[in-house]
């Protein structure tokens, strides 16, 4: 029997009509069925009601980069799972494998009304490994996933340079050289794959699908890591790619360029150096975090001025926390002082809504309100972006999953 639950006569922010509105949502089994100024019948008659009268109703929040679930809060090392300092090329890891879901900060995020991150590997490796795209409420990780592999984390400048100075990764070139040389592996491996009559990988065919008209004998020797950049050089997944300096930016560029690759730009911090440049190539950036001490040279130039820039640069803009730099809840306020600094505040919200989740390809799922997407909401009387804003309800998946005062 399907479930539902109406939201009555709230204040619509949809994120796709700059204006809001005043209408009933009505939810069926996890998703947005029907929006209208008043809706009656039957079934709204059965269904559970939350009057959202005089109450804010926005998309749940997006987080397109960070670390959830991969840091634990308060634990310490038994808890650092983002990075892996073993090998600067590591495409073979999943973050799906080293999500927590009890870690106290999914509680966190969903009190900030954060509903929907994209999570992954830390940045100390040239090529750190898949992000996936999980909902912040769930008991297991299997349950929560958007998306399972949606990007491969690569990063540039001083943390890879830092982490392996002594394993042959000592300047911004060897960085570059380290990525192409397992671009260019892959496509070799692809080649000889097509060649072998495989259009997928070992991996399929070691699932038992895939194998067809395969002749085994022509193929090549299984690579782990080869066969987990096959879906970047073949277009699926995009590079997902650690930049804060605008030199770094521009050789992620060069390189996503130079392979035909899709490419996603994150942090970003030297944007503002660079917009009108940015503004041109038409890849998505997400800027953050911008909250704190520059810690390093290369965030010497960090500020919430940024993604004003960028966006009046026409850059597609998401703000990110890339928690726990930023604590995920803190997701609204970074969107608030990217307003107080000069960014439009339909802008803000899109950056933590619906752009945010077209940089981690999902908003086919979430990011807005609109019919047919997940039933993910926000709801509070005000403005979600001020210090004192109060979150009154979280919902994912159709599913209160914090009430103010709980």
């Amino acid at each position: 029997m399907s479930q539902y639950l109406l939201l009555k006569q709230g204040t619509i922010h949809n994120a796709v009509d700059e204006e809001a509105f005043v209408a009933d949502i009505l939810i069926e089994d996890g998703k947005i069925k029907k929006i209208a100024p008043v809706l009656e019948g039957k079934v709204i008659n059965e269904a559970a009601v939350i009057d959202a009268m005089g109450i804010d109703v926005y998309p749940g929040f997006v987080d397109a980069h960070c670390h959830l679930g991969l840091d634990g809060y308060a634990v310490g090392f038994a808890g650092q799972d983002f990075n892996e300092l073993g090998d600067p090329v590591t495409p073979q890891l999943s973050a799906i494998d080293a999500i927590n879901p009890q870690d106290e900060t999914f509680r966190m995020a969903r009190e900030g009304g954060v509903t929907c991150v994209s999570t992954g590997p830390g940045s100390s490796n040239v090529i750190g490994g898949t992000f996936c795209i999980i909902k912040t409420y769930g008991n297991r990780v299997d349950d929560m996933i958007v998306r399972e592999k949606a990007a491969m984390k690569i990063a540039f400048g001083e943390n890879p340079k830092n982490c392996y100075k002594e394993k042959g990764v000592y300047s911004r070139m060897s960085v570059a050289a380290k990525l192409r040389e397992v671009l260019q592996k892959t496509i070799i491996y692809d080649k000889k794959l097509r060649e072998a009559g495989c259009e997928t990988s070992w991996n399929e065919i070691n699932r038992g699908s895939g194998e067809g008209q395969v002749d085994i004998s022509k193929m090549p020797a299984y690579d782990a890591k080869l066969e987990a950049m096959l879906p970047v050089i073949r277009g699926e997944i995009p590079l997902k790619a650690h930049a804060h300096r605008a030199d770094d930016i521009c050789t992620a560029i060069r390189i996503a360029k130079e392979f035909h690759l899709g490419l996603r730009l994150d942090h970003v911090t030297d944007g503002a150096l660079i917009a009108k440049e940015l503004g041109a190539e038409h890849f998505p950036v997400a800027v953050g975090p911008s909250f704190g001490h520059a810690t390093k040279y290369e965030l010497k130039n960090k500020g919430f001025e940024t993604p004003a820039i960028l966006a009046d640069a026409g850059c597609e803009v998401s703000i990110i926390t890339d928690s726990p730099v930023i604590e995920e809840r803190y997701l609204p306020l970074c969107a608030g002082r990217a307003i107080y600094n000069g960014m439009r505040e339909f802008d803000a919200l899109r950056a933590i809504t619906i752009q945010a989740a077209r940089h981690i390809g999902a908003e086919d799922r979430v990011g807005s309100i609109e019919e047919g997407k997940d039933a993910d909401f926000v709801l509070l009387k005000g403005t979600p972006f001020s210090v004192d804003a109060r979150i009154l309800y979280t919902i994912i998946n159709g599913e209160i999953v914090y009430q103010s005062g709980e």
